[in-house]
């Protein structure tokens, strides 16, 4: 049995995204857990875990963030055929290998079966690296990563009976790269799967700098022995140092994405005009067909006028 849970901050955001998508995965003995926040989402998370650690007949736990919507109407087989391996603890649909921090952008993303759906400049979605695997690059596949993104994971009986989020490393951001962490480090595999799904957020991918820019240093201190080695002395500054240019390159990501929907939003509205001008040249031209169907019409009235005078002078005159 397959339980889906989610933490809702916003009732709105679950109901248009989480809710469906966790309709059309869910199998007909799924357990759906709507968890209202209490408190950061890492406490959040656990709380879920604890809820489906309960059931006996347990095969996956999928956490699915409240603006994310699971569009793969095969979900639910792809998750048992990647949890058929029983080292595996952790499932996504992105994830990168030589990942050395919350920053897993910068290692090398293997997989990526997600699009981004935003509302601003009128609306548009961007596709990801393999949303589309027939057009994915030759190498790309889904297999084992280091990390998965934390937009939907899904973890193995053993990941939710084993493994908790750790409550100490703030409310938000890391949550994702920290638990994949733990479960390498107790020699379990974290894997992506080419299961879809969408992810309604913003353009502004970091809304708190400052927030992720601290999550970064305690993980990043918390999982030093582990991390990949760069043969860097991993000194405090150096870190901070890492750790913004980090958070710099991704909220370039994110203007560099809000300029390419801008440029879309333009482009449509050019072509809005475009097909305005084009009607209103035609309106134009129909007025002036009009106007001179109306005159010759006039043309026409005027010349019956007279020539019913003129018949009519010469019916007095013979009289």
């Amino acid at each position: 049995m397959i339980v889906f849970g989610t933490a809702i901050m916003n009732p709105e955001t679950h109901d248009r995204c989480a809710a469906p998508g966790i309709r059309r995965a869910a199998e007909a003995d799924s357990v759906i857990l709507a968890h209202q926040t209490a408190g950061s989402l890492f406490r959040n998370y656990n709380l879920l875990l604890d809820k489906a650690a309960a059931y006996d007949d347990l095969e996956a736990l999928v956490l699915v963030h409240q603006d994310a919507e699971l569009a793969d109407p095969d979900f639910a087989a792809k998750v048992r055929t990647t949890l058929s391996d029983p080292d595996v603890a952790i499932v996504g649909c992105v994830g990168a290998v030589g990942v050395r921090s919350i920053a897993w952008w910068q290692g090398a993303v293997t997989w990526a079966s997600f699009s981004q759906r935003y509302e601003e400049f009128g609306g548009g979605v961007f596709e990801s690296l393999t949303w589309e695997p027939e057009n994915a690059p030759s190498y790309t596949a889904p297999g084992e990563v280091d990390v998965v993104d934390g937009v939907v994971m899904v973890l193995s009986p053993w990941a939710v009976r084993n493994l908790r989020f750790d409550e100490s490393l703030g409310t938000l951001h890391g949550y994702d790269f920290d638990i994949c962490m733990q479960a390498r480090a107790a020699g379990k595999k974290v894997v992506t799967a080419d299961f879809r799904a969408i992810h309604h957020h913003s353009l502004e991918l970091i809304r708190n700098p400052e927030a992720w820019i601290a999550a970064y240093i305690r993980l990043a201190e918390k999982w030093d022995g582990f991390r990949p080695d760069t043969g860097a002395d991993p000194e405090r500054r150096a870190l901070r140092a890492e750790a913004e240019a980090a958070c710099a390159e991704n909220m370039g990501r994110s203007h560099w994405l809000r300029t390419r929907a801008l440029k879309r939003h333009l482009a449509r509205r050019n072509q809005e005009f475009d097909t305005a001008r084009e009607r209103l040249r035609d309106t134009r031209h129909e007025l002036t067909e009009t106007r001179q169907q109306l005159k010759a019409m006039r043309q026409e009235l005027s010349a019956a006028n007279q020539e019913l005078n003129s018949v009519t002078l010469a019916a007095v005159g013979s009289g």
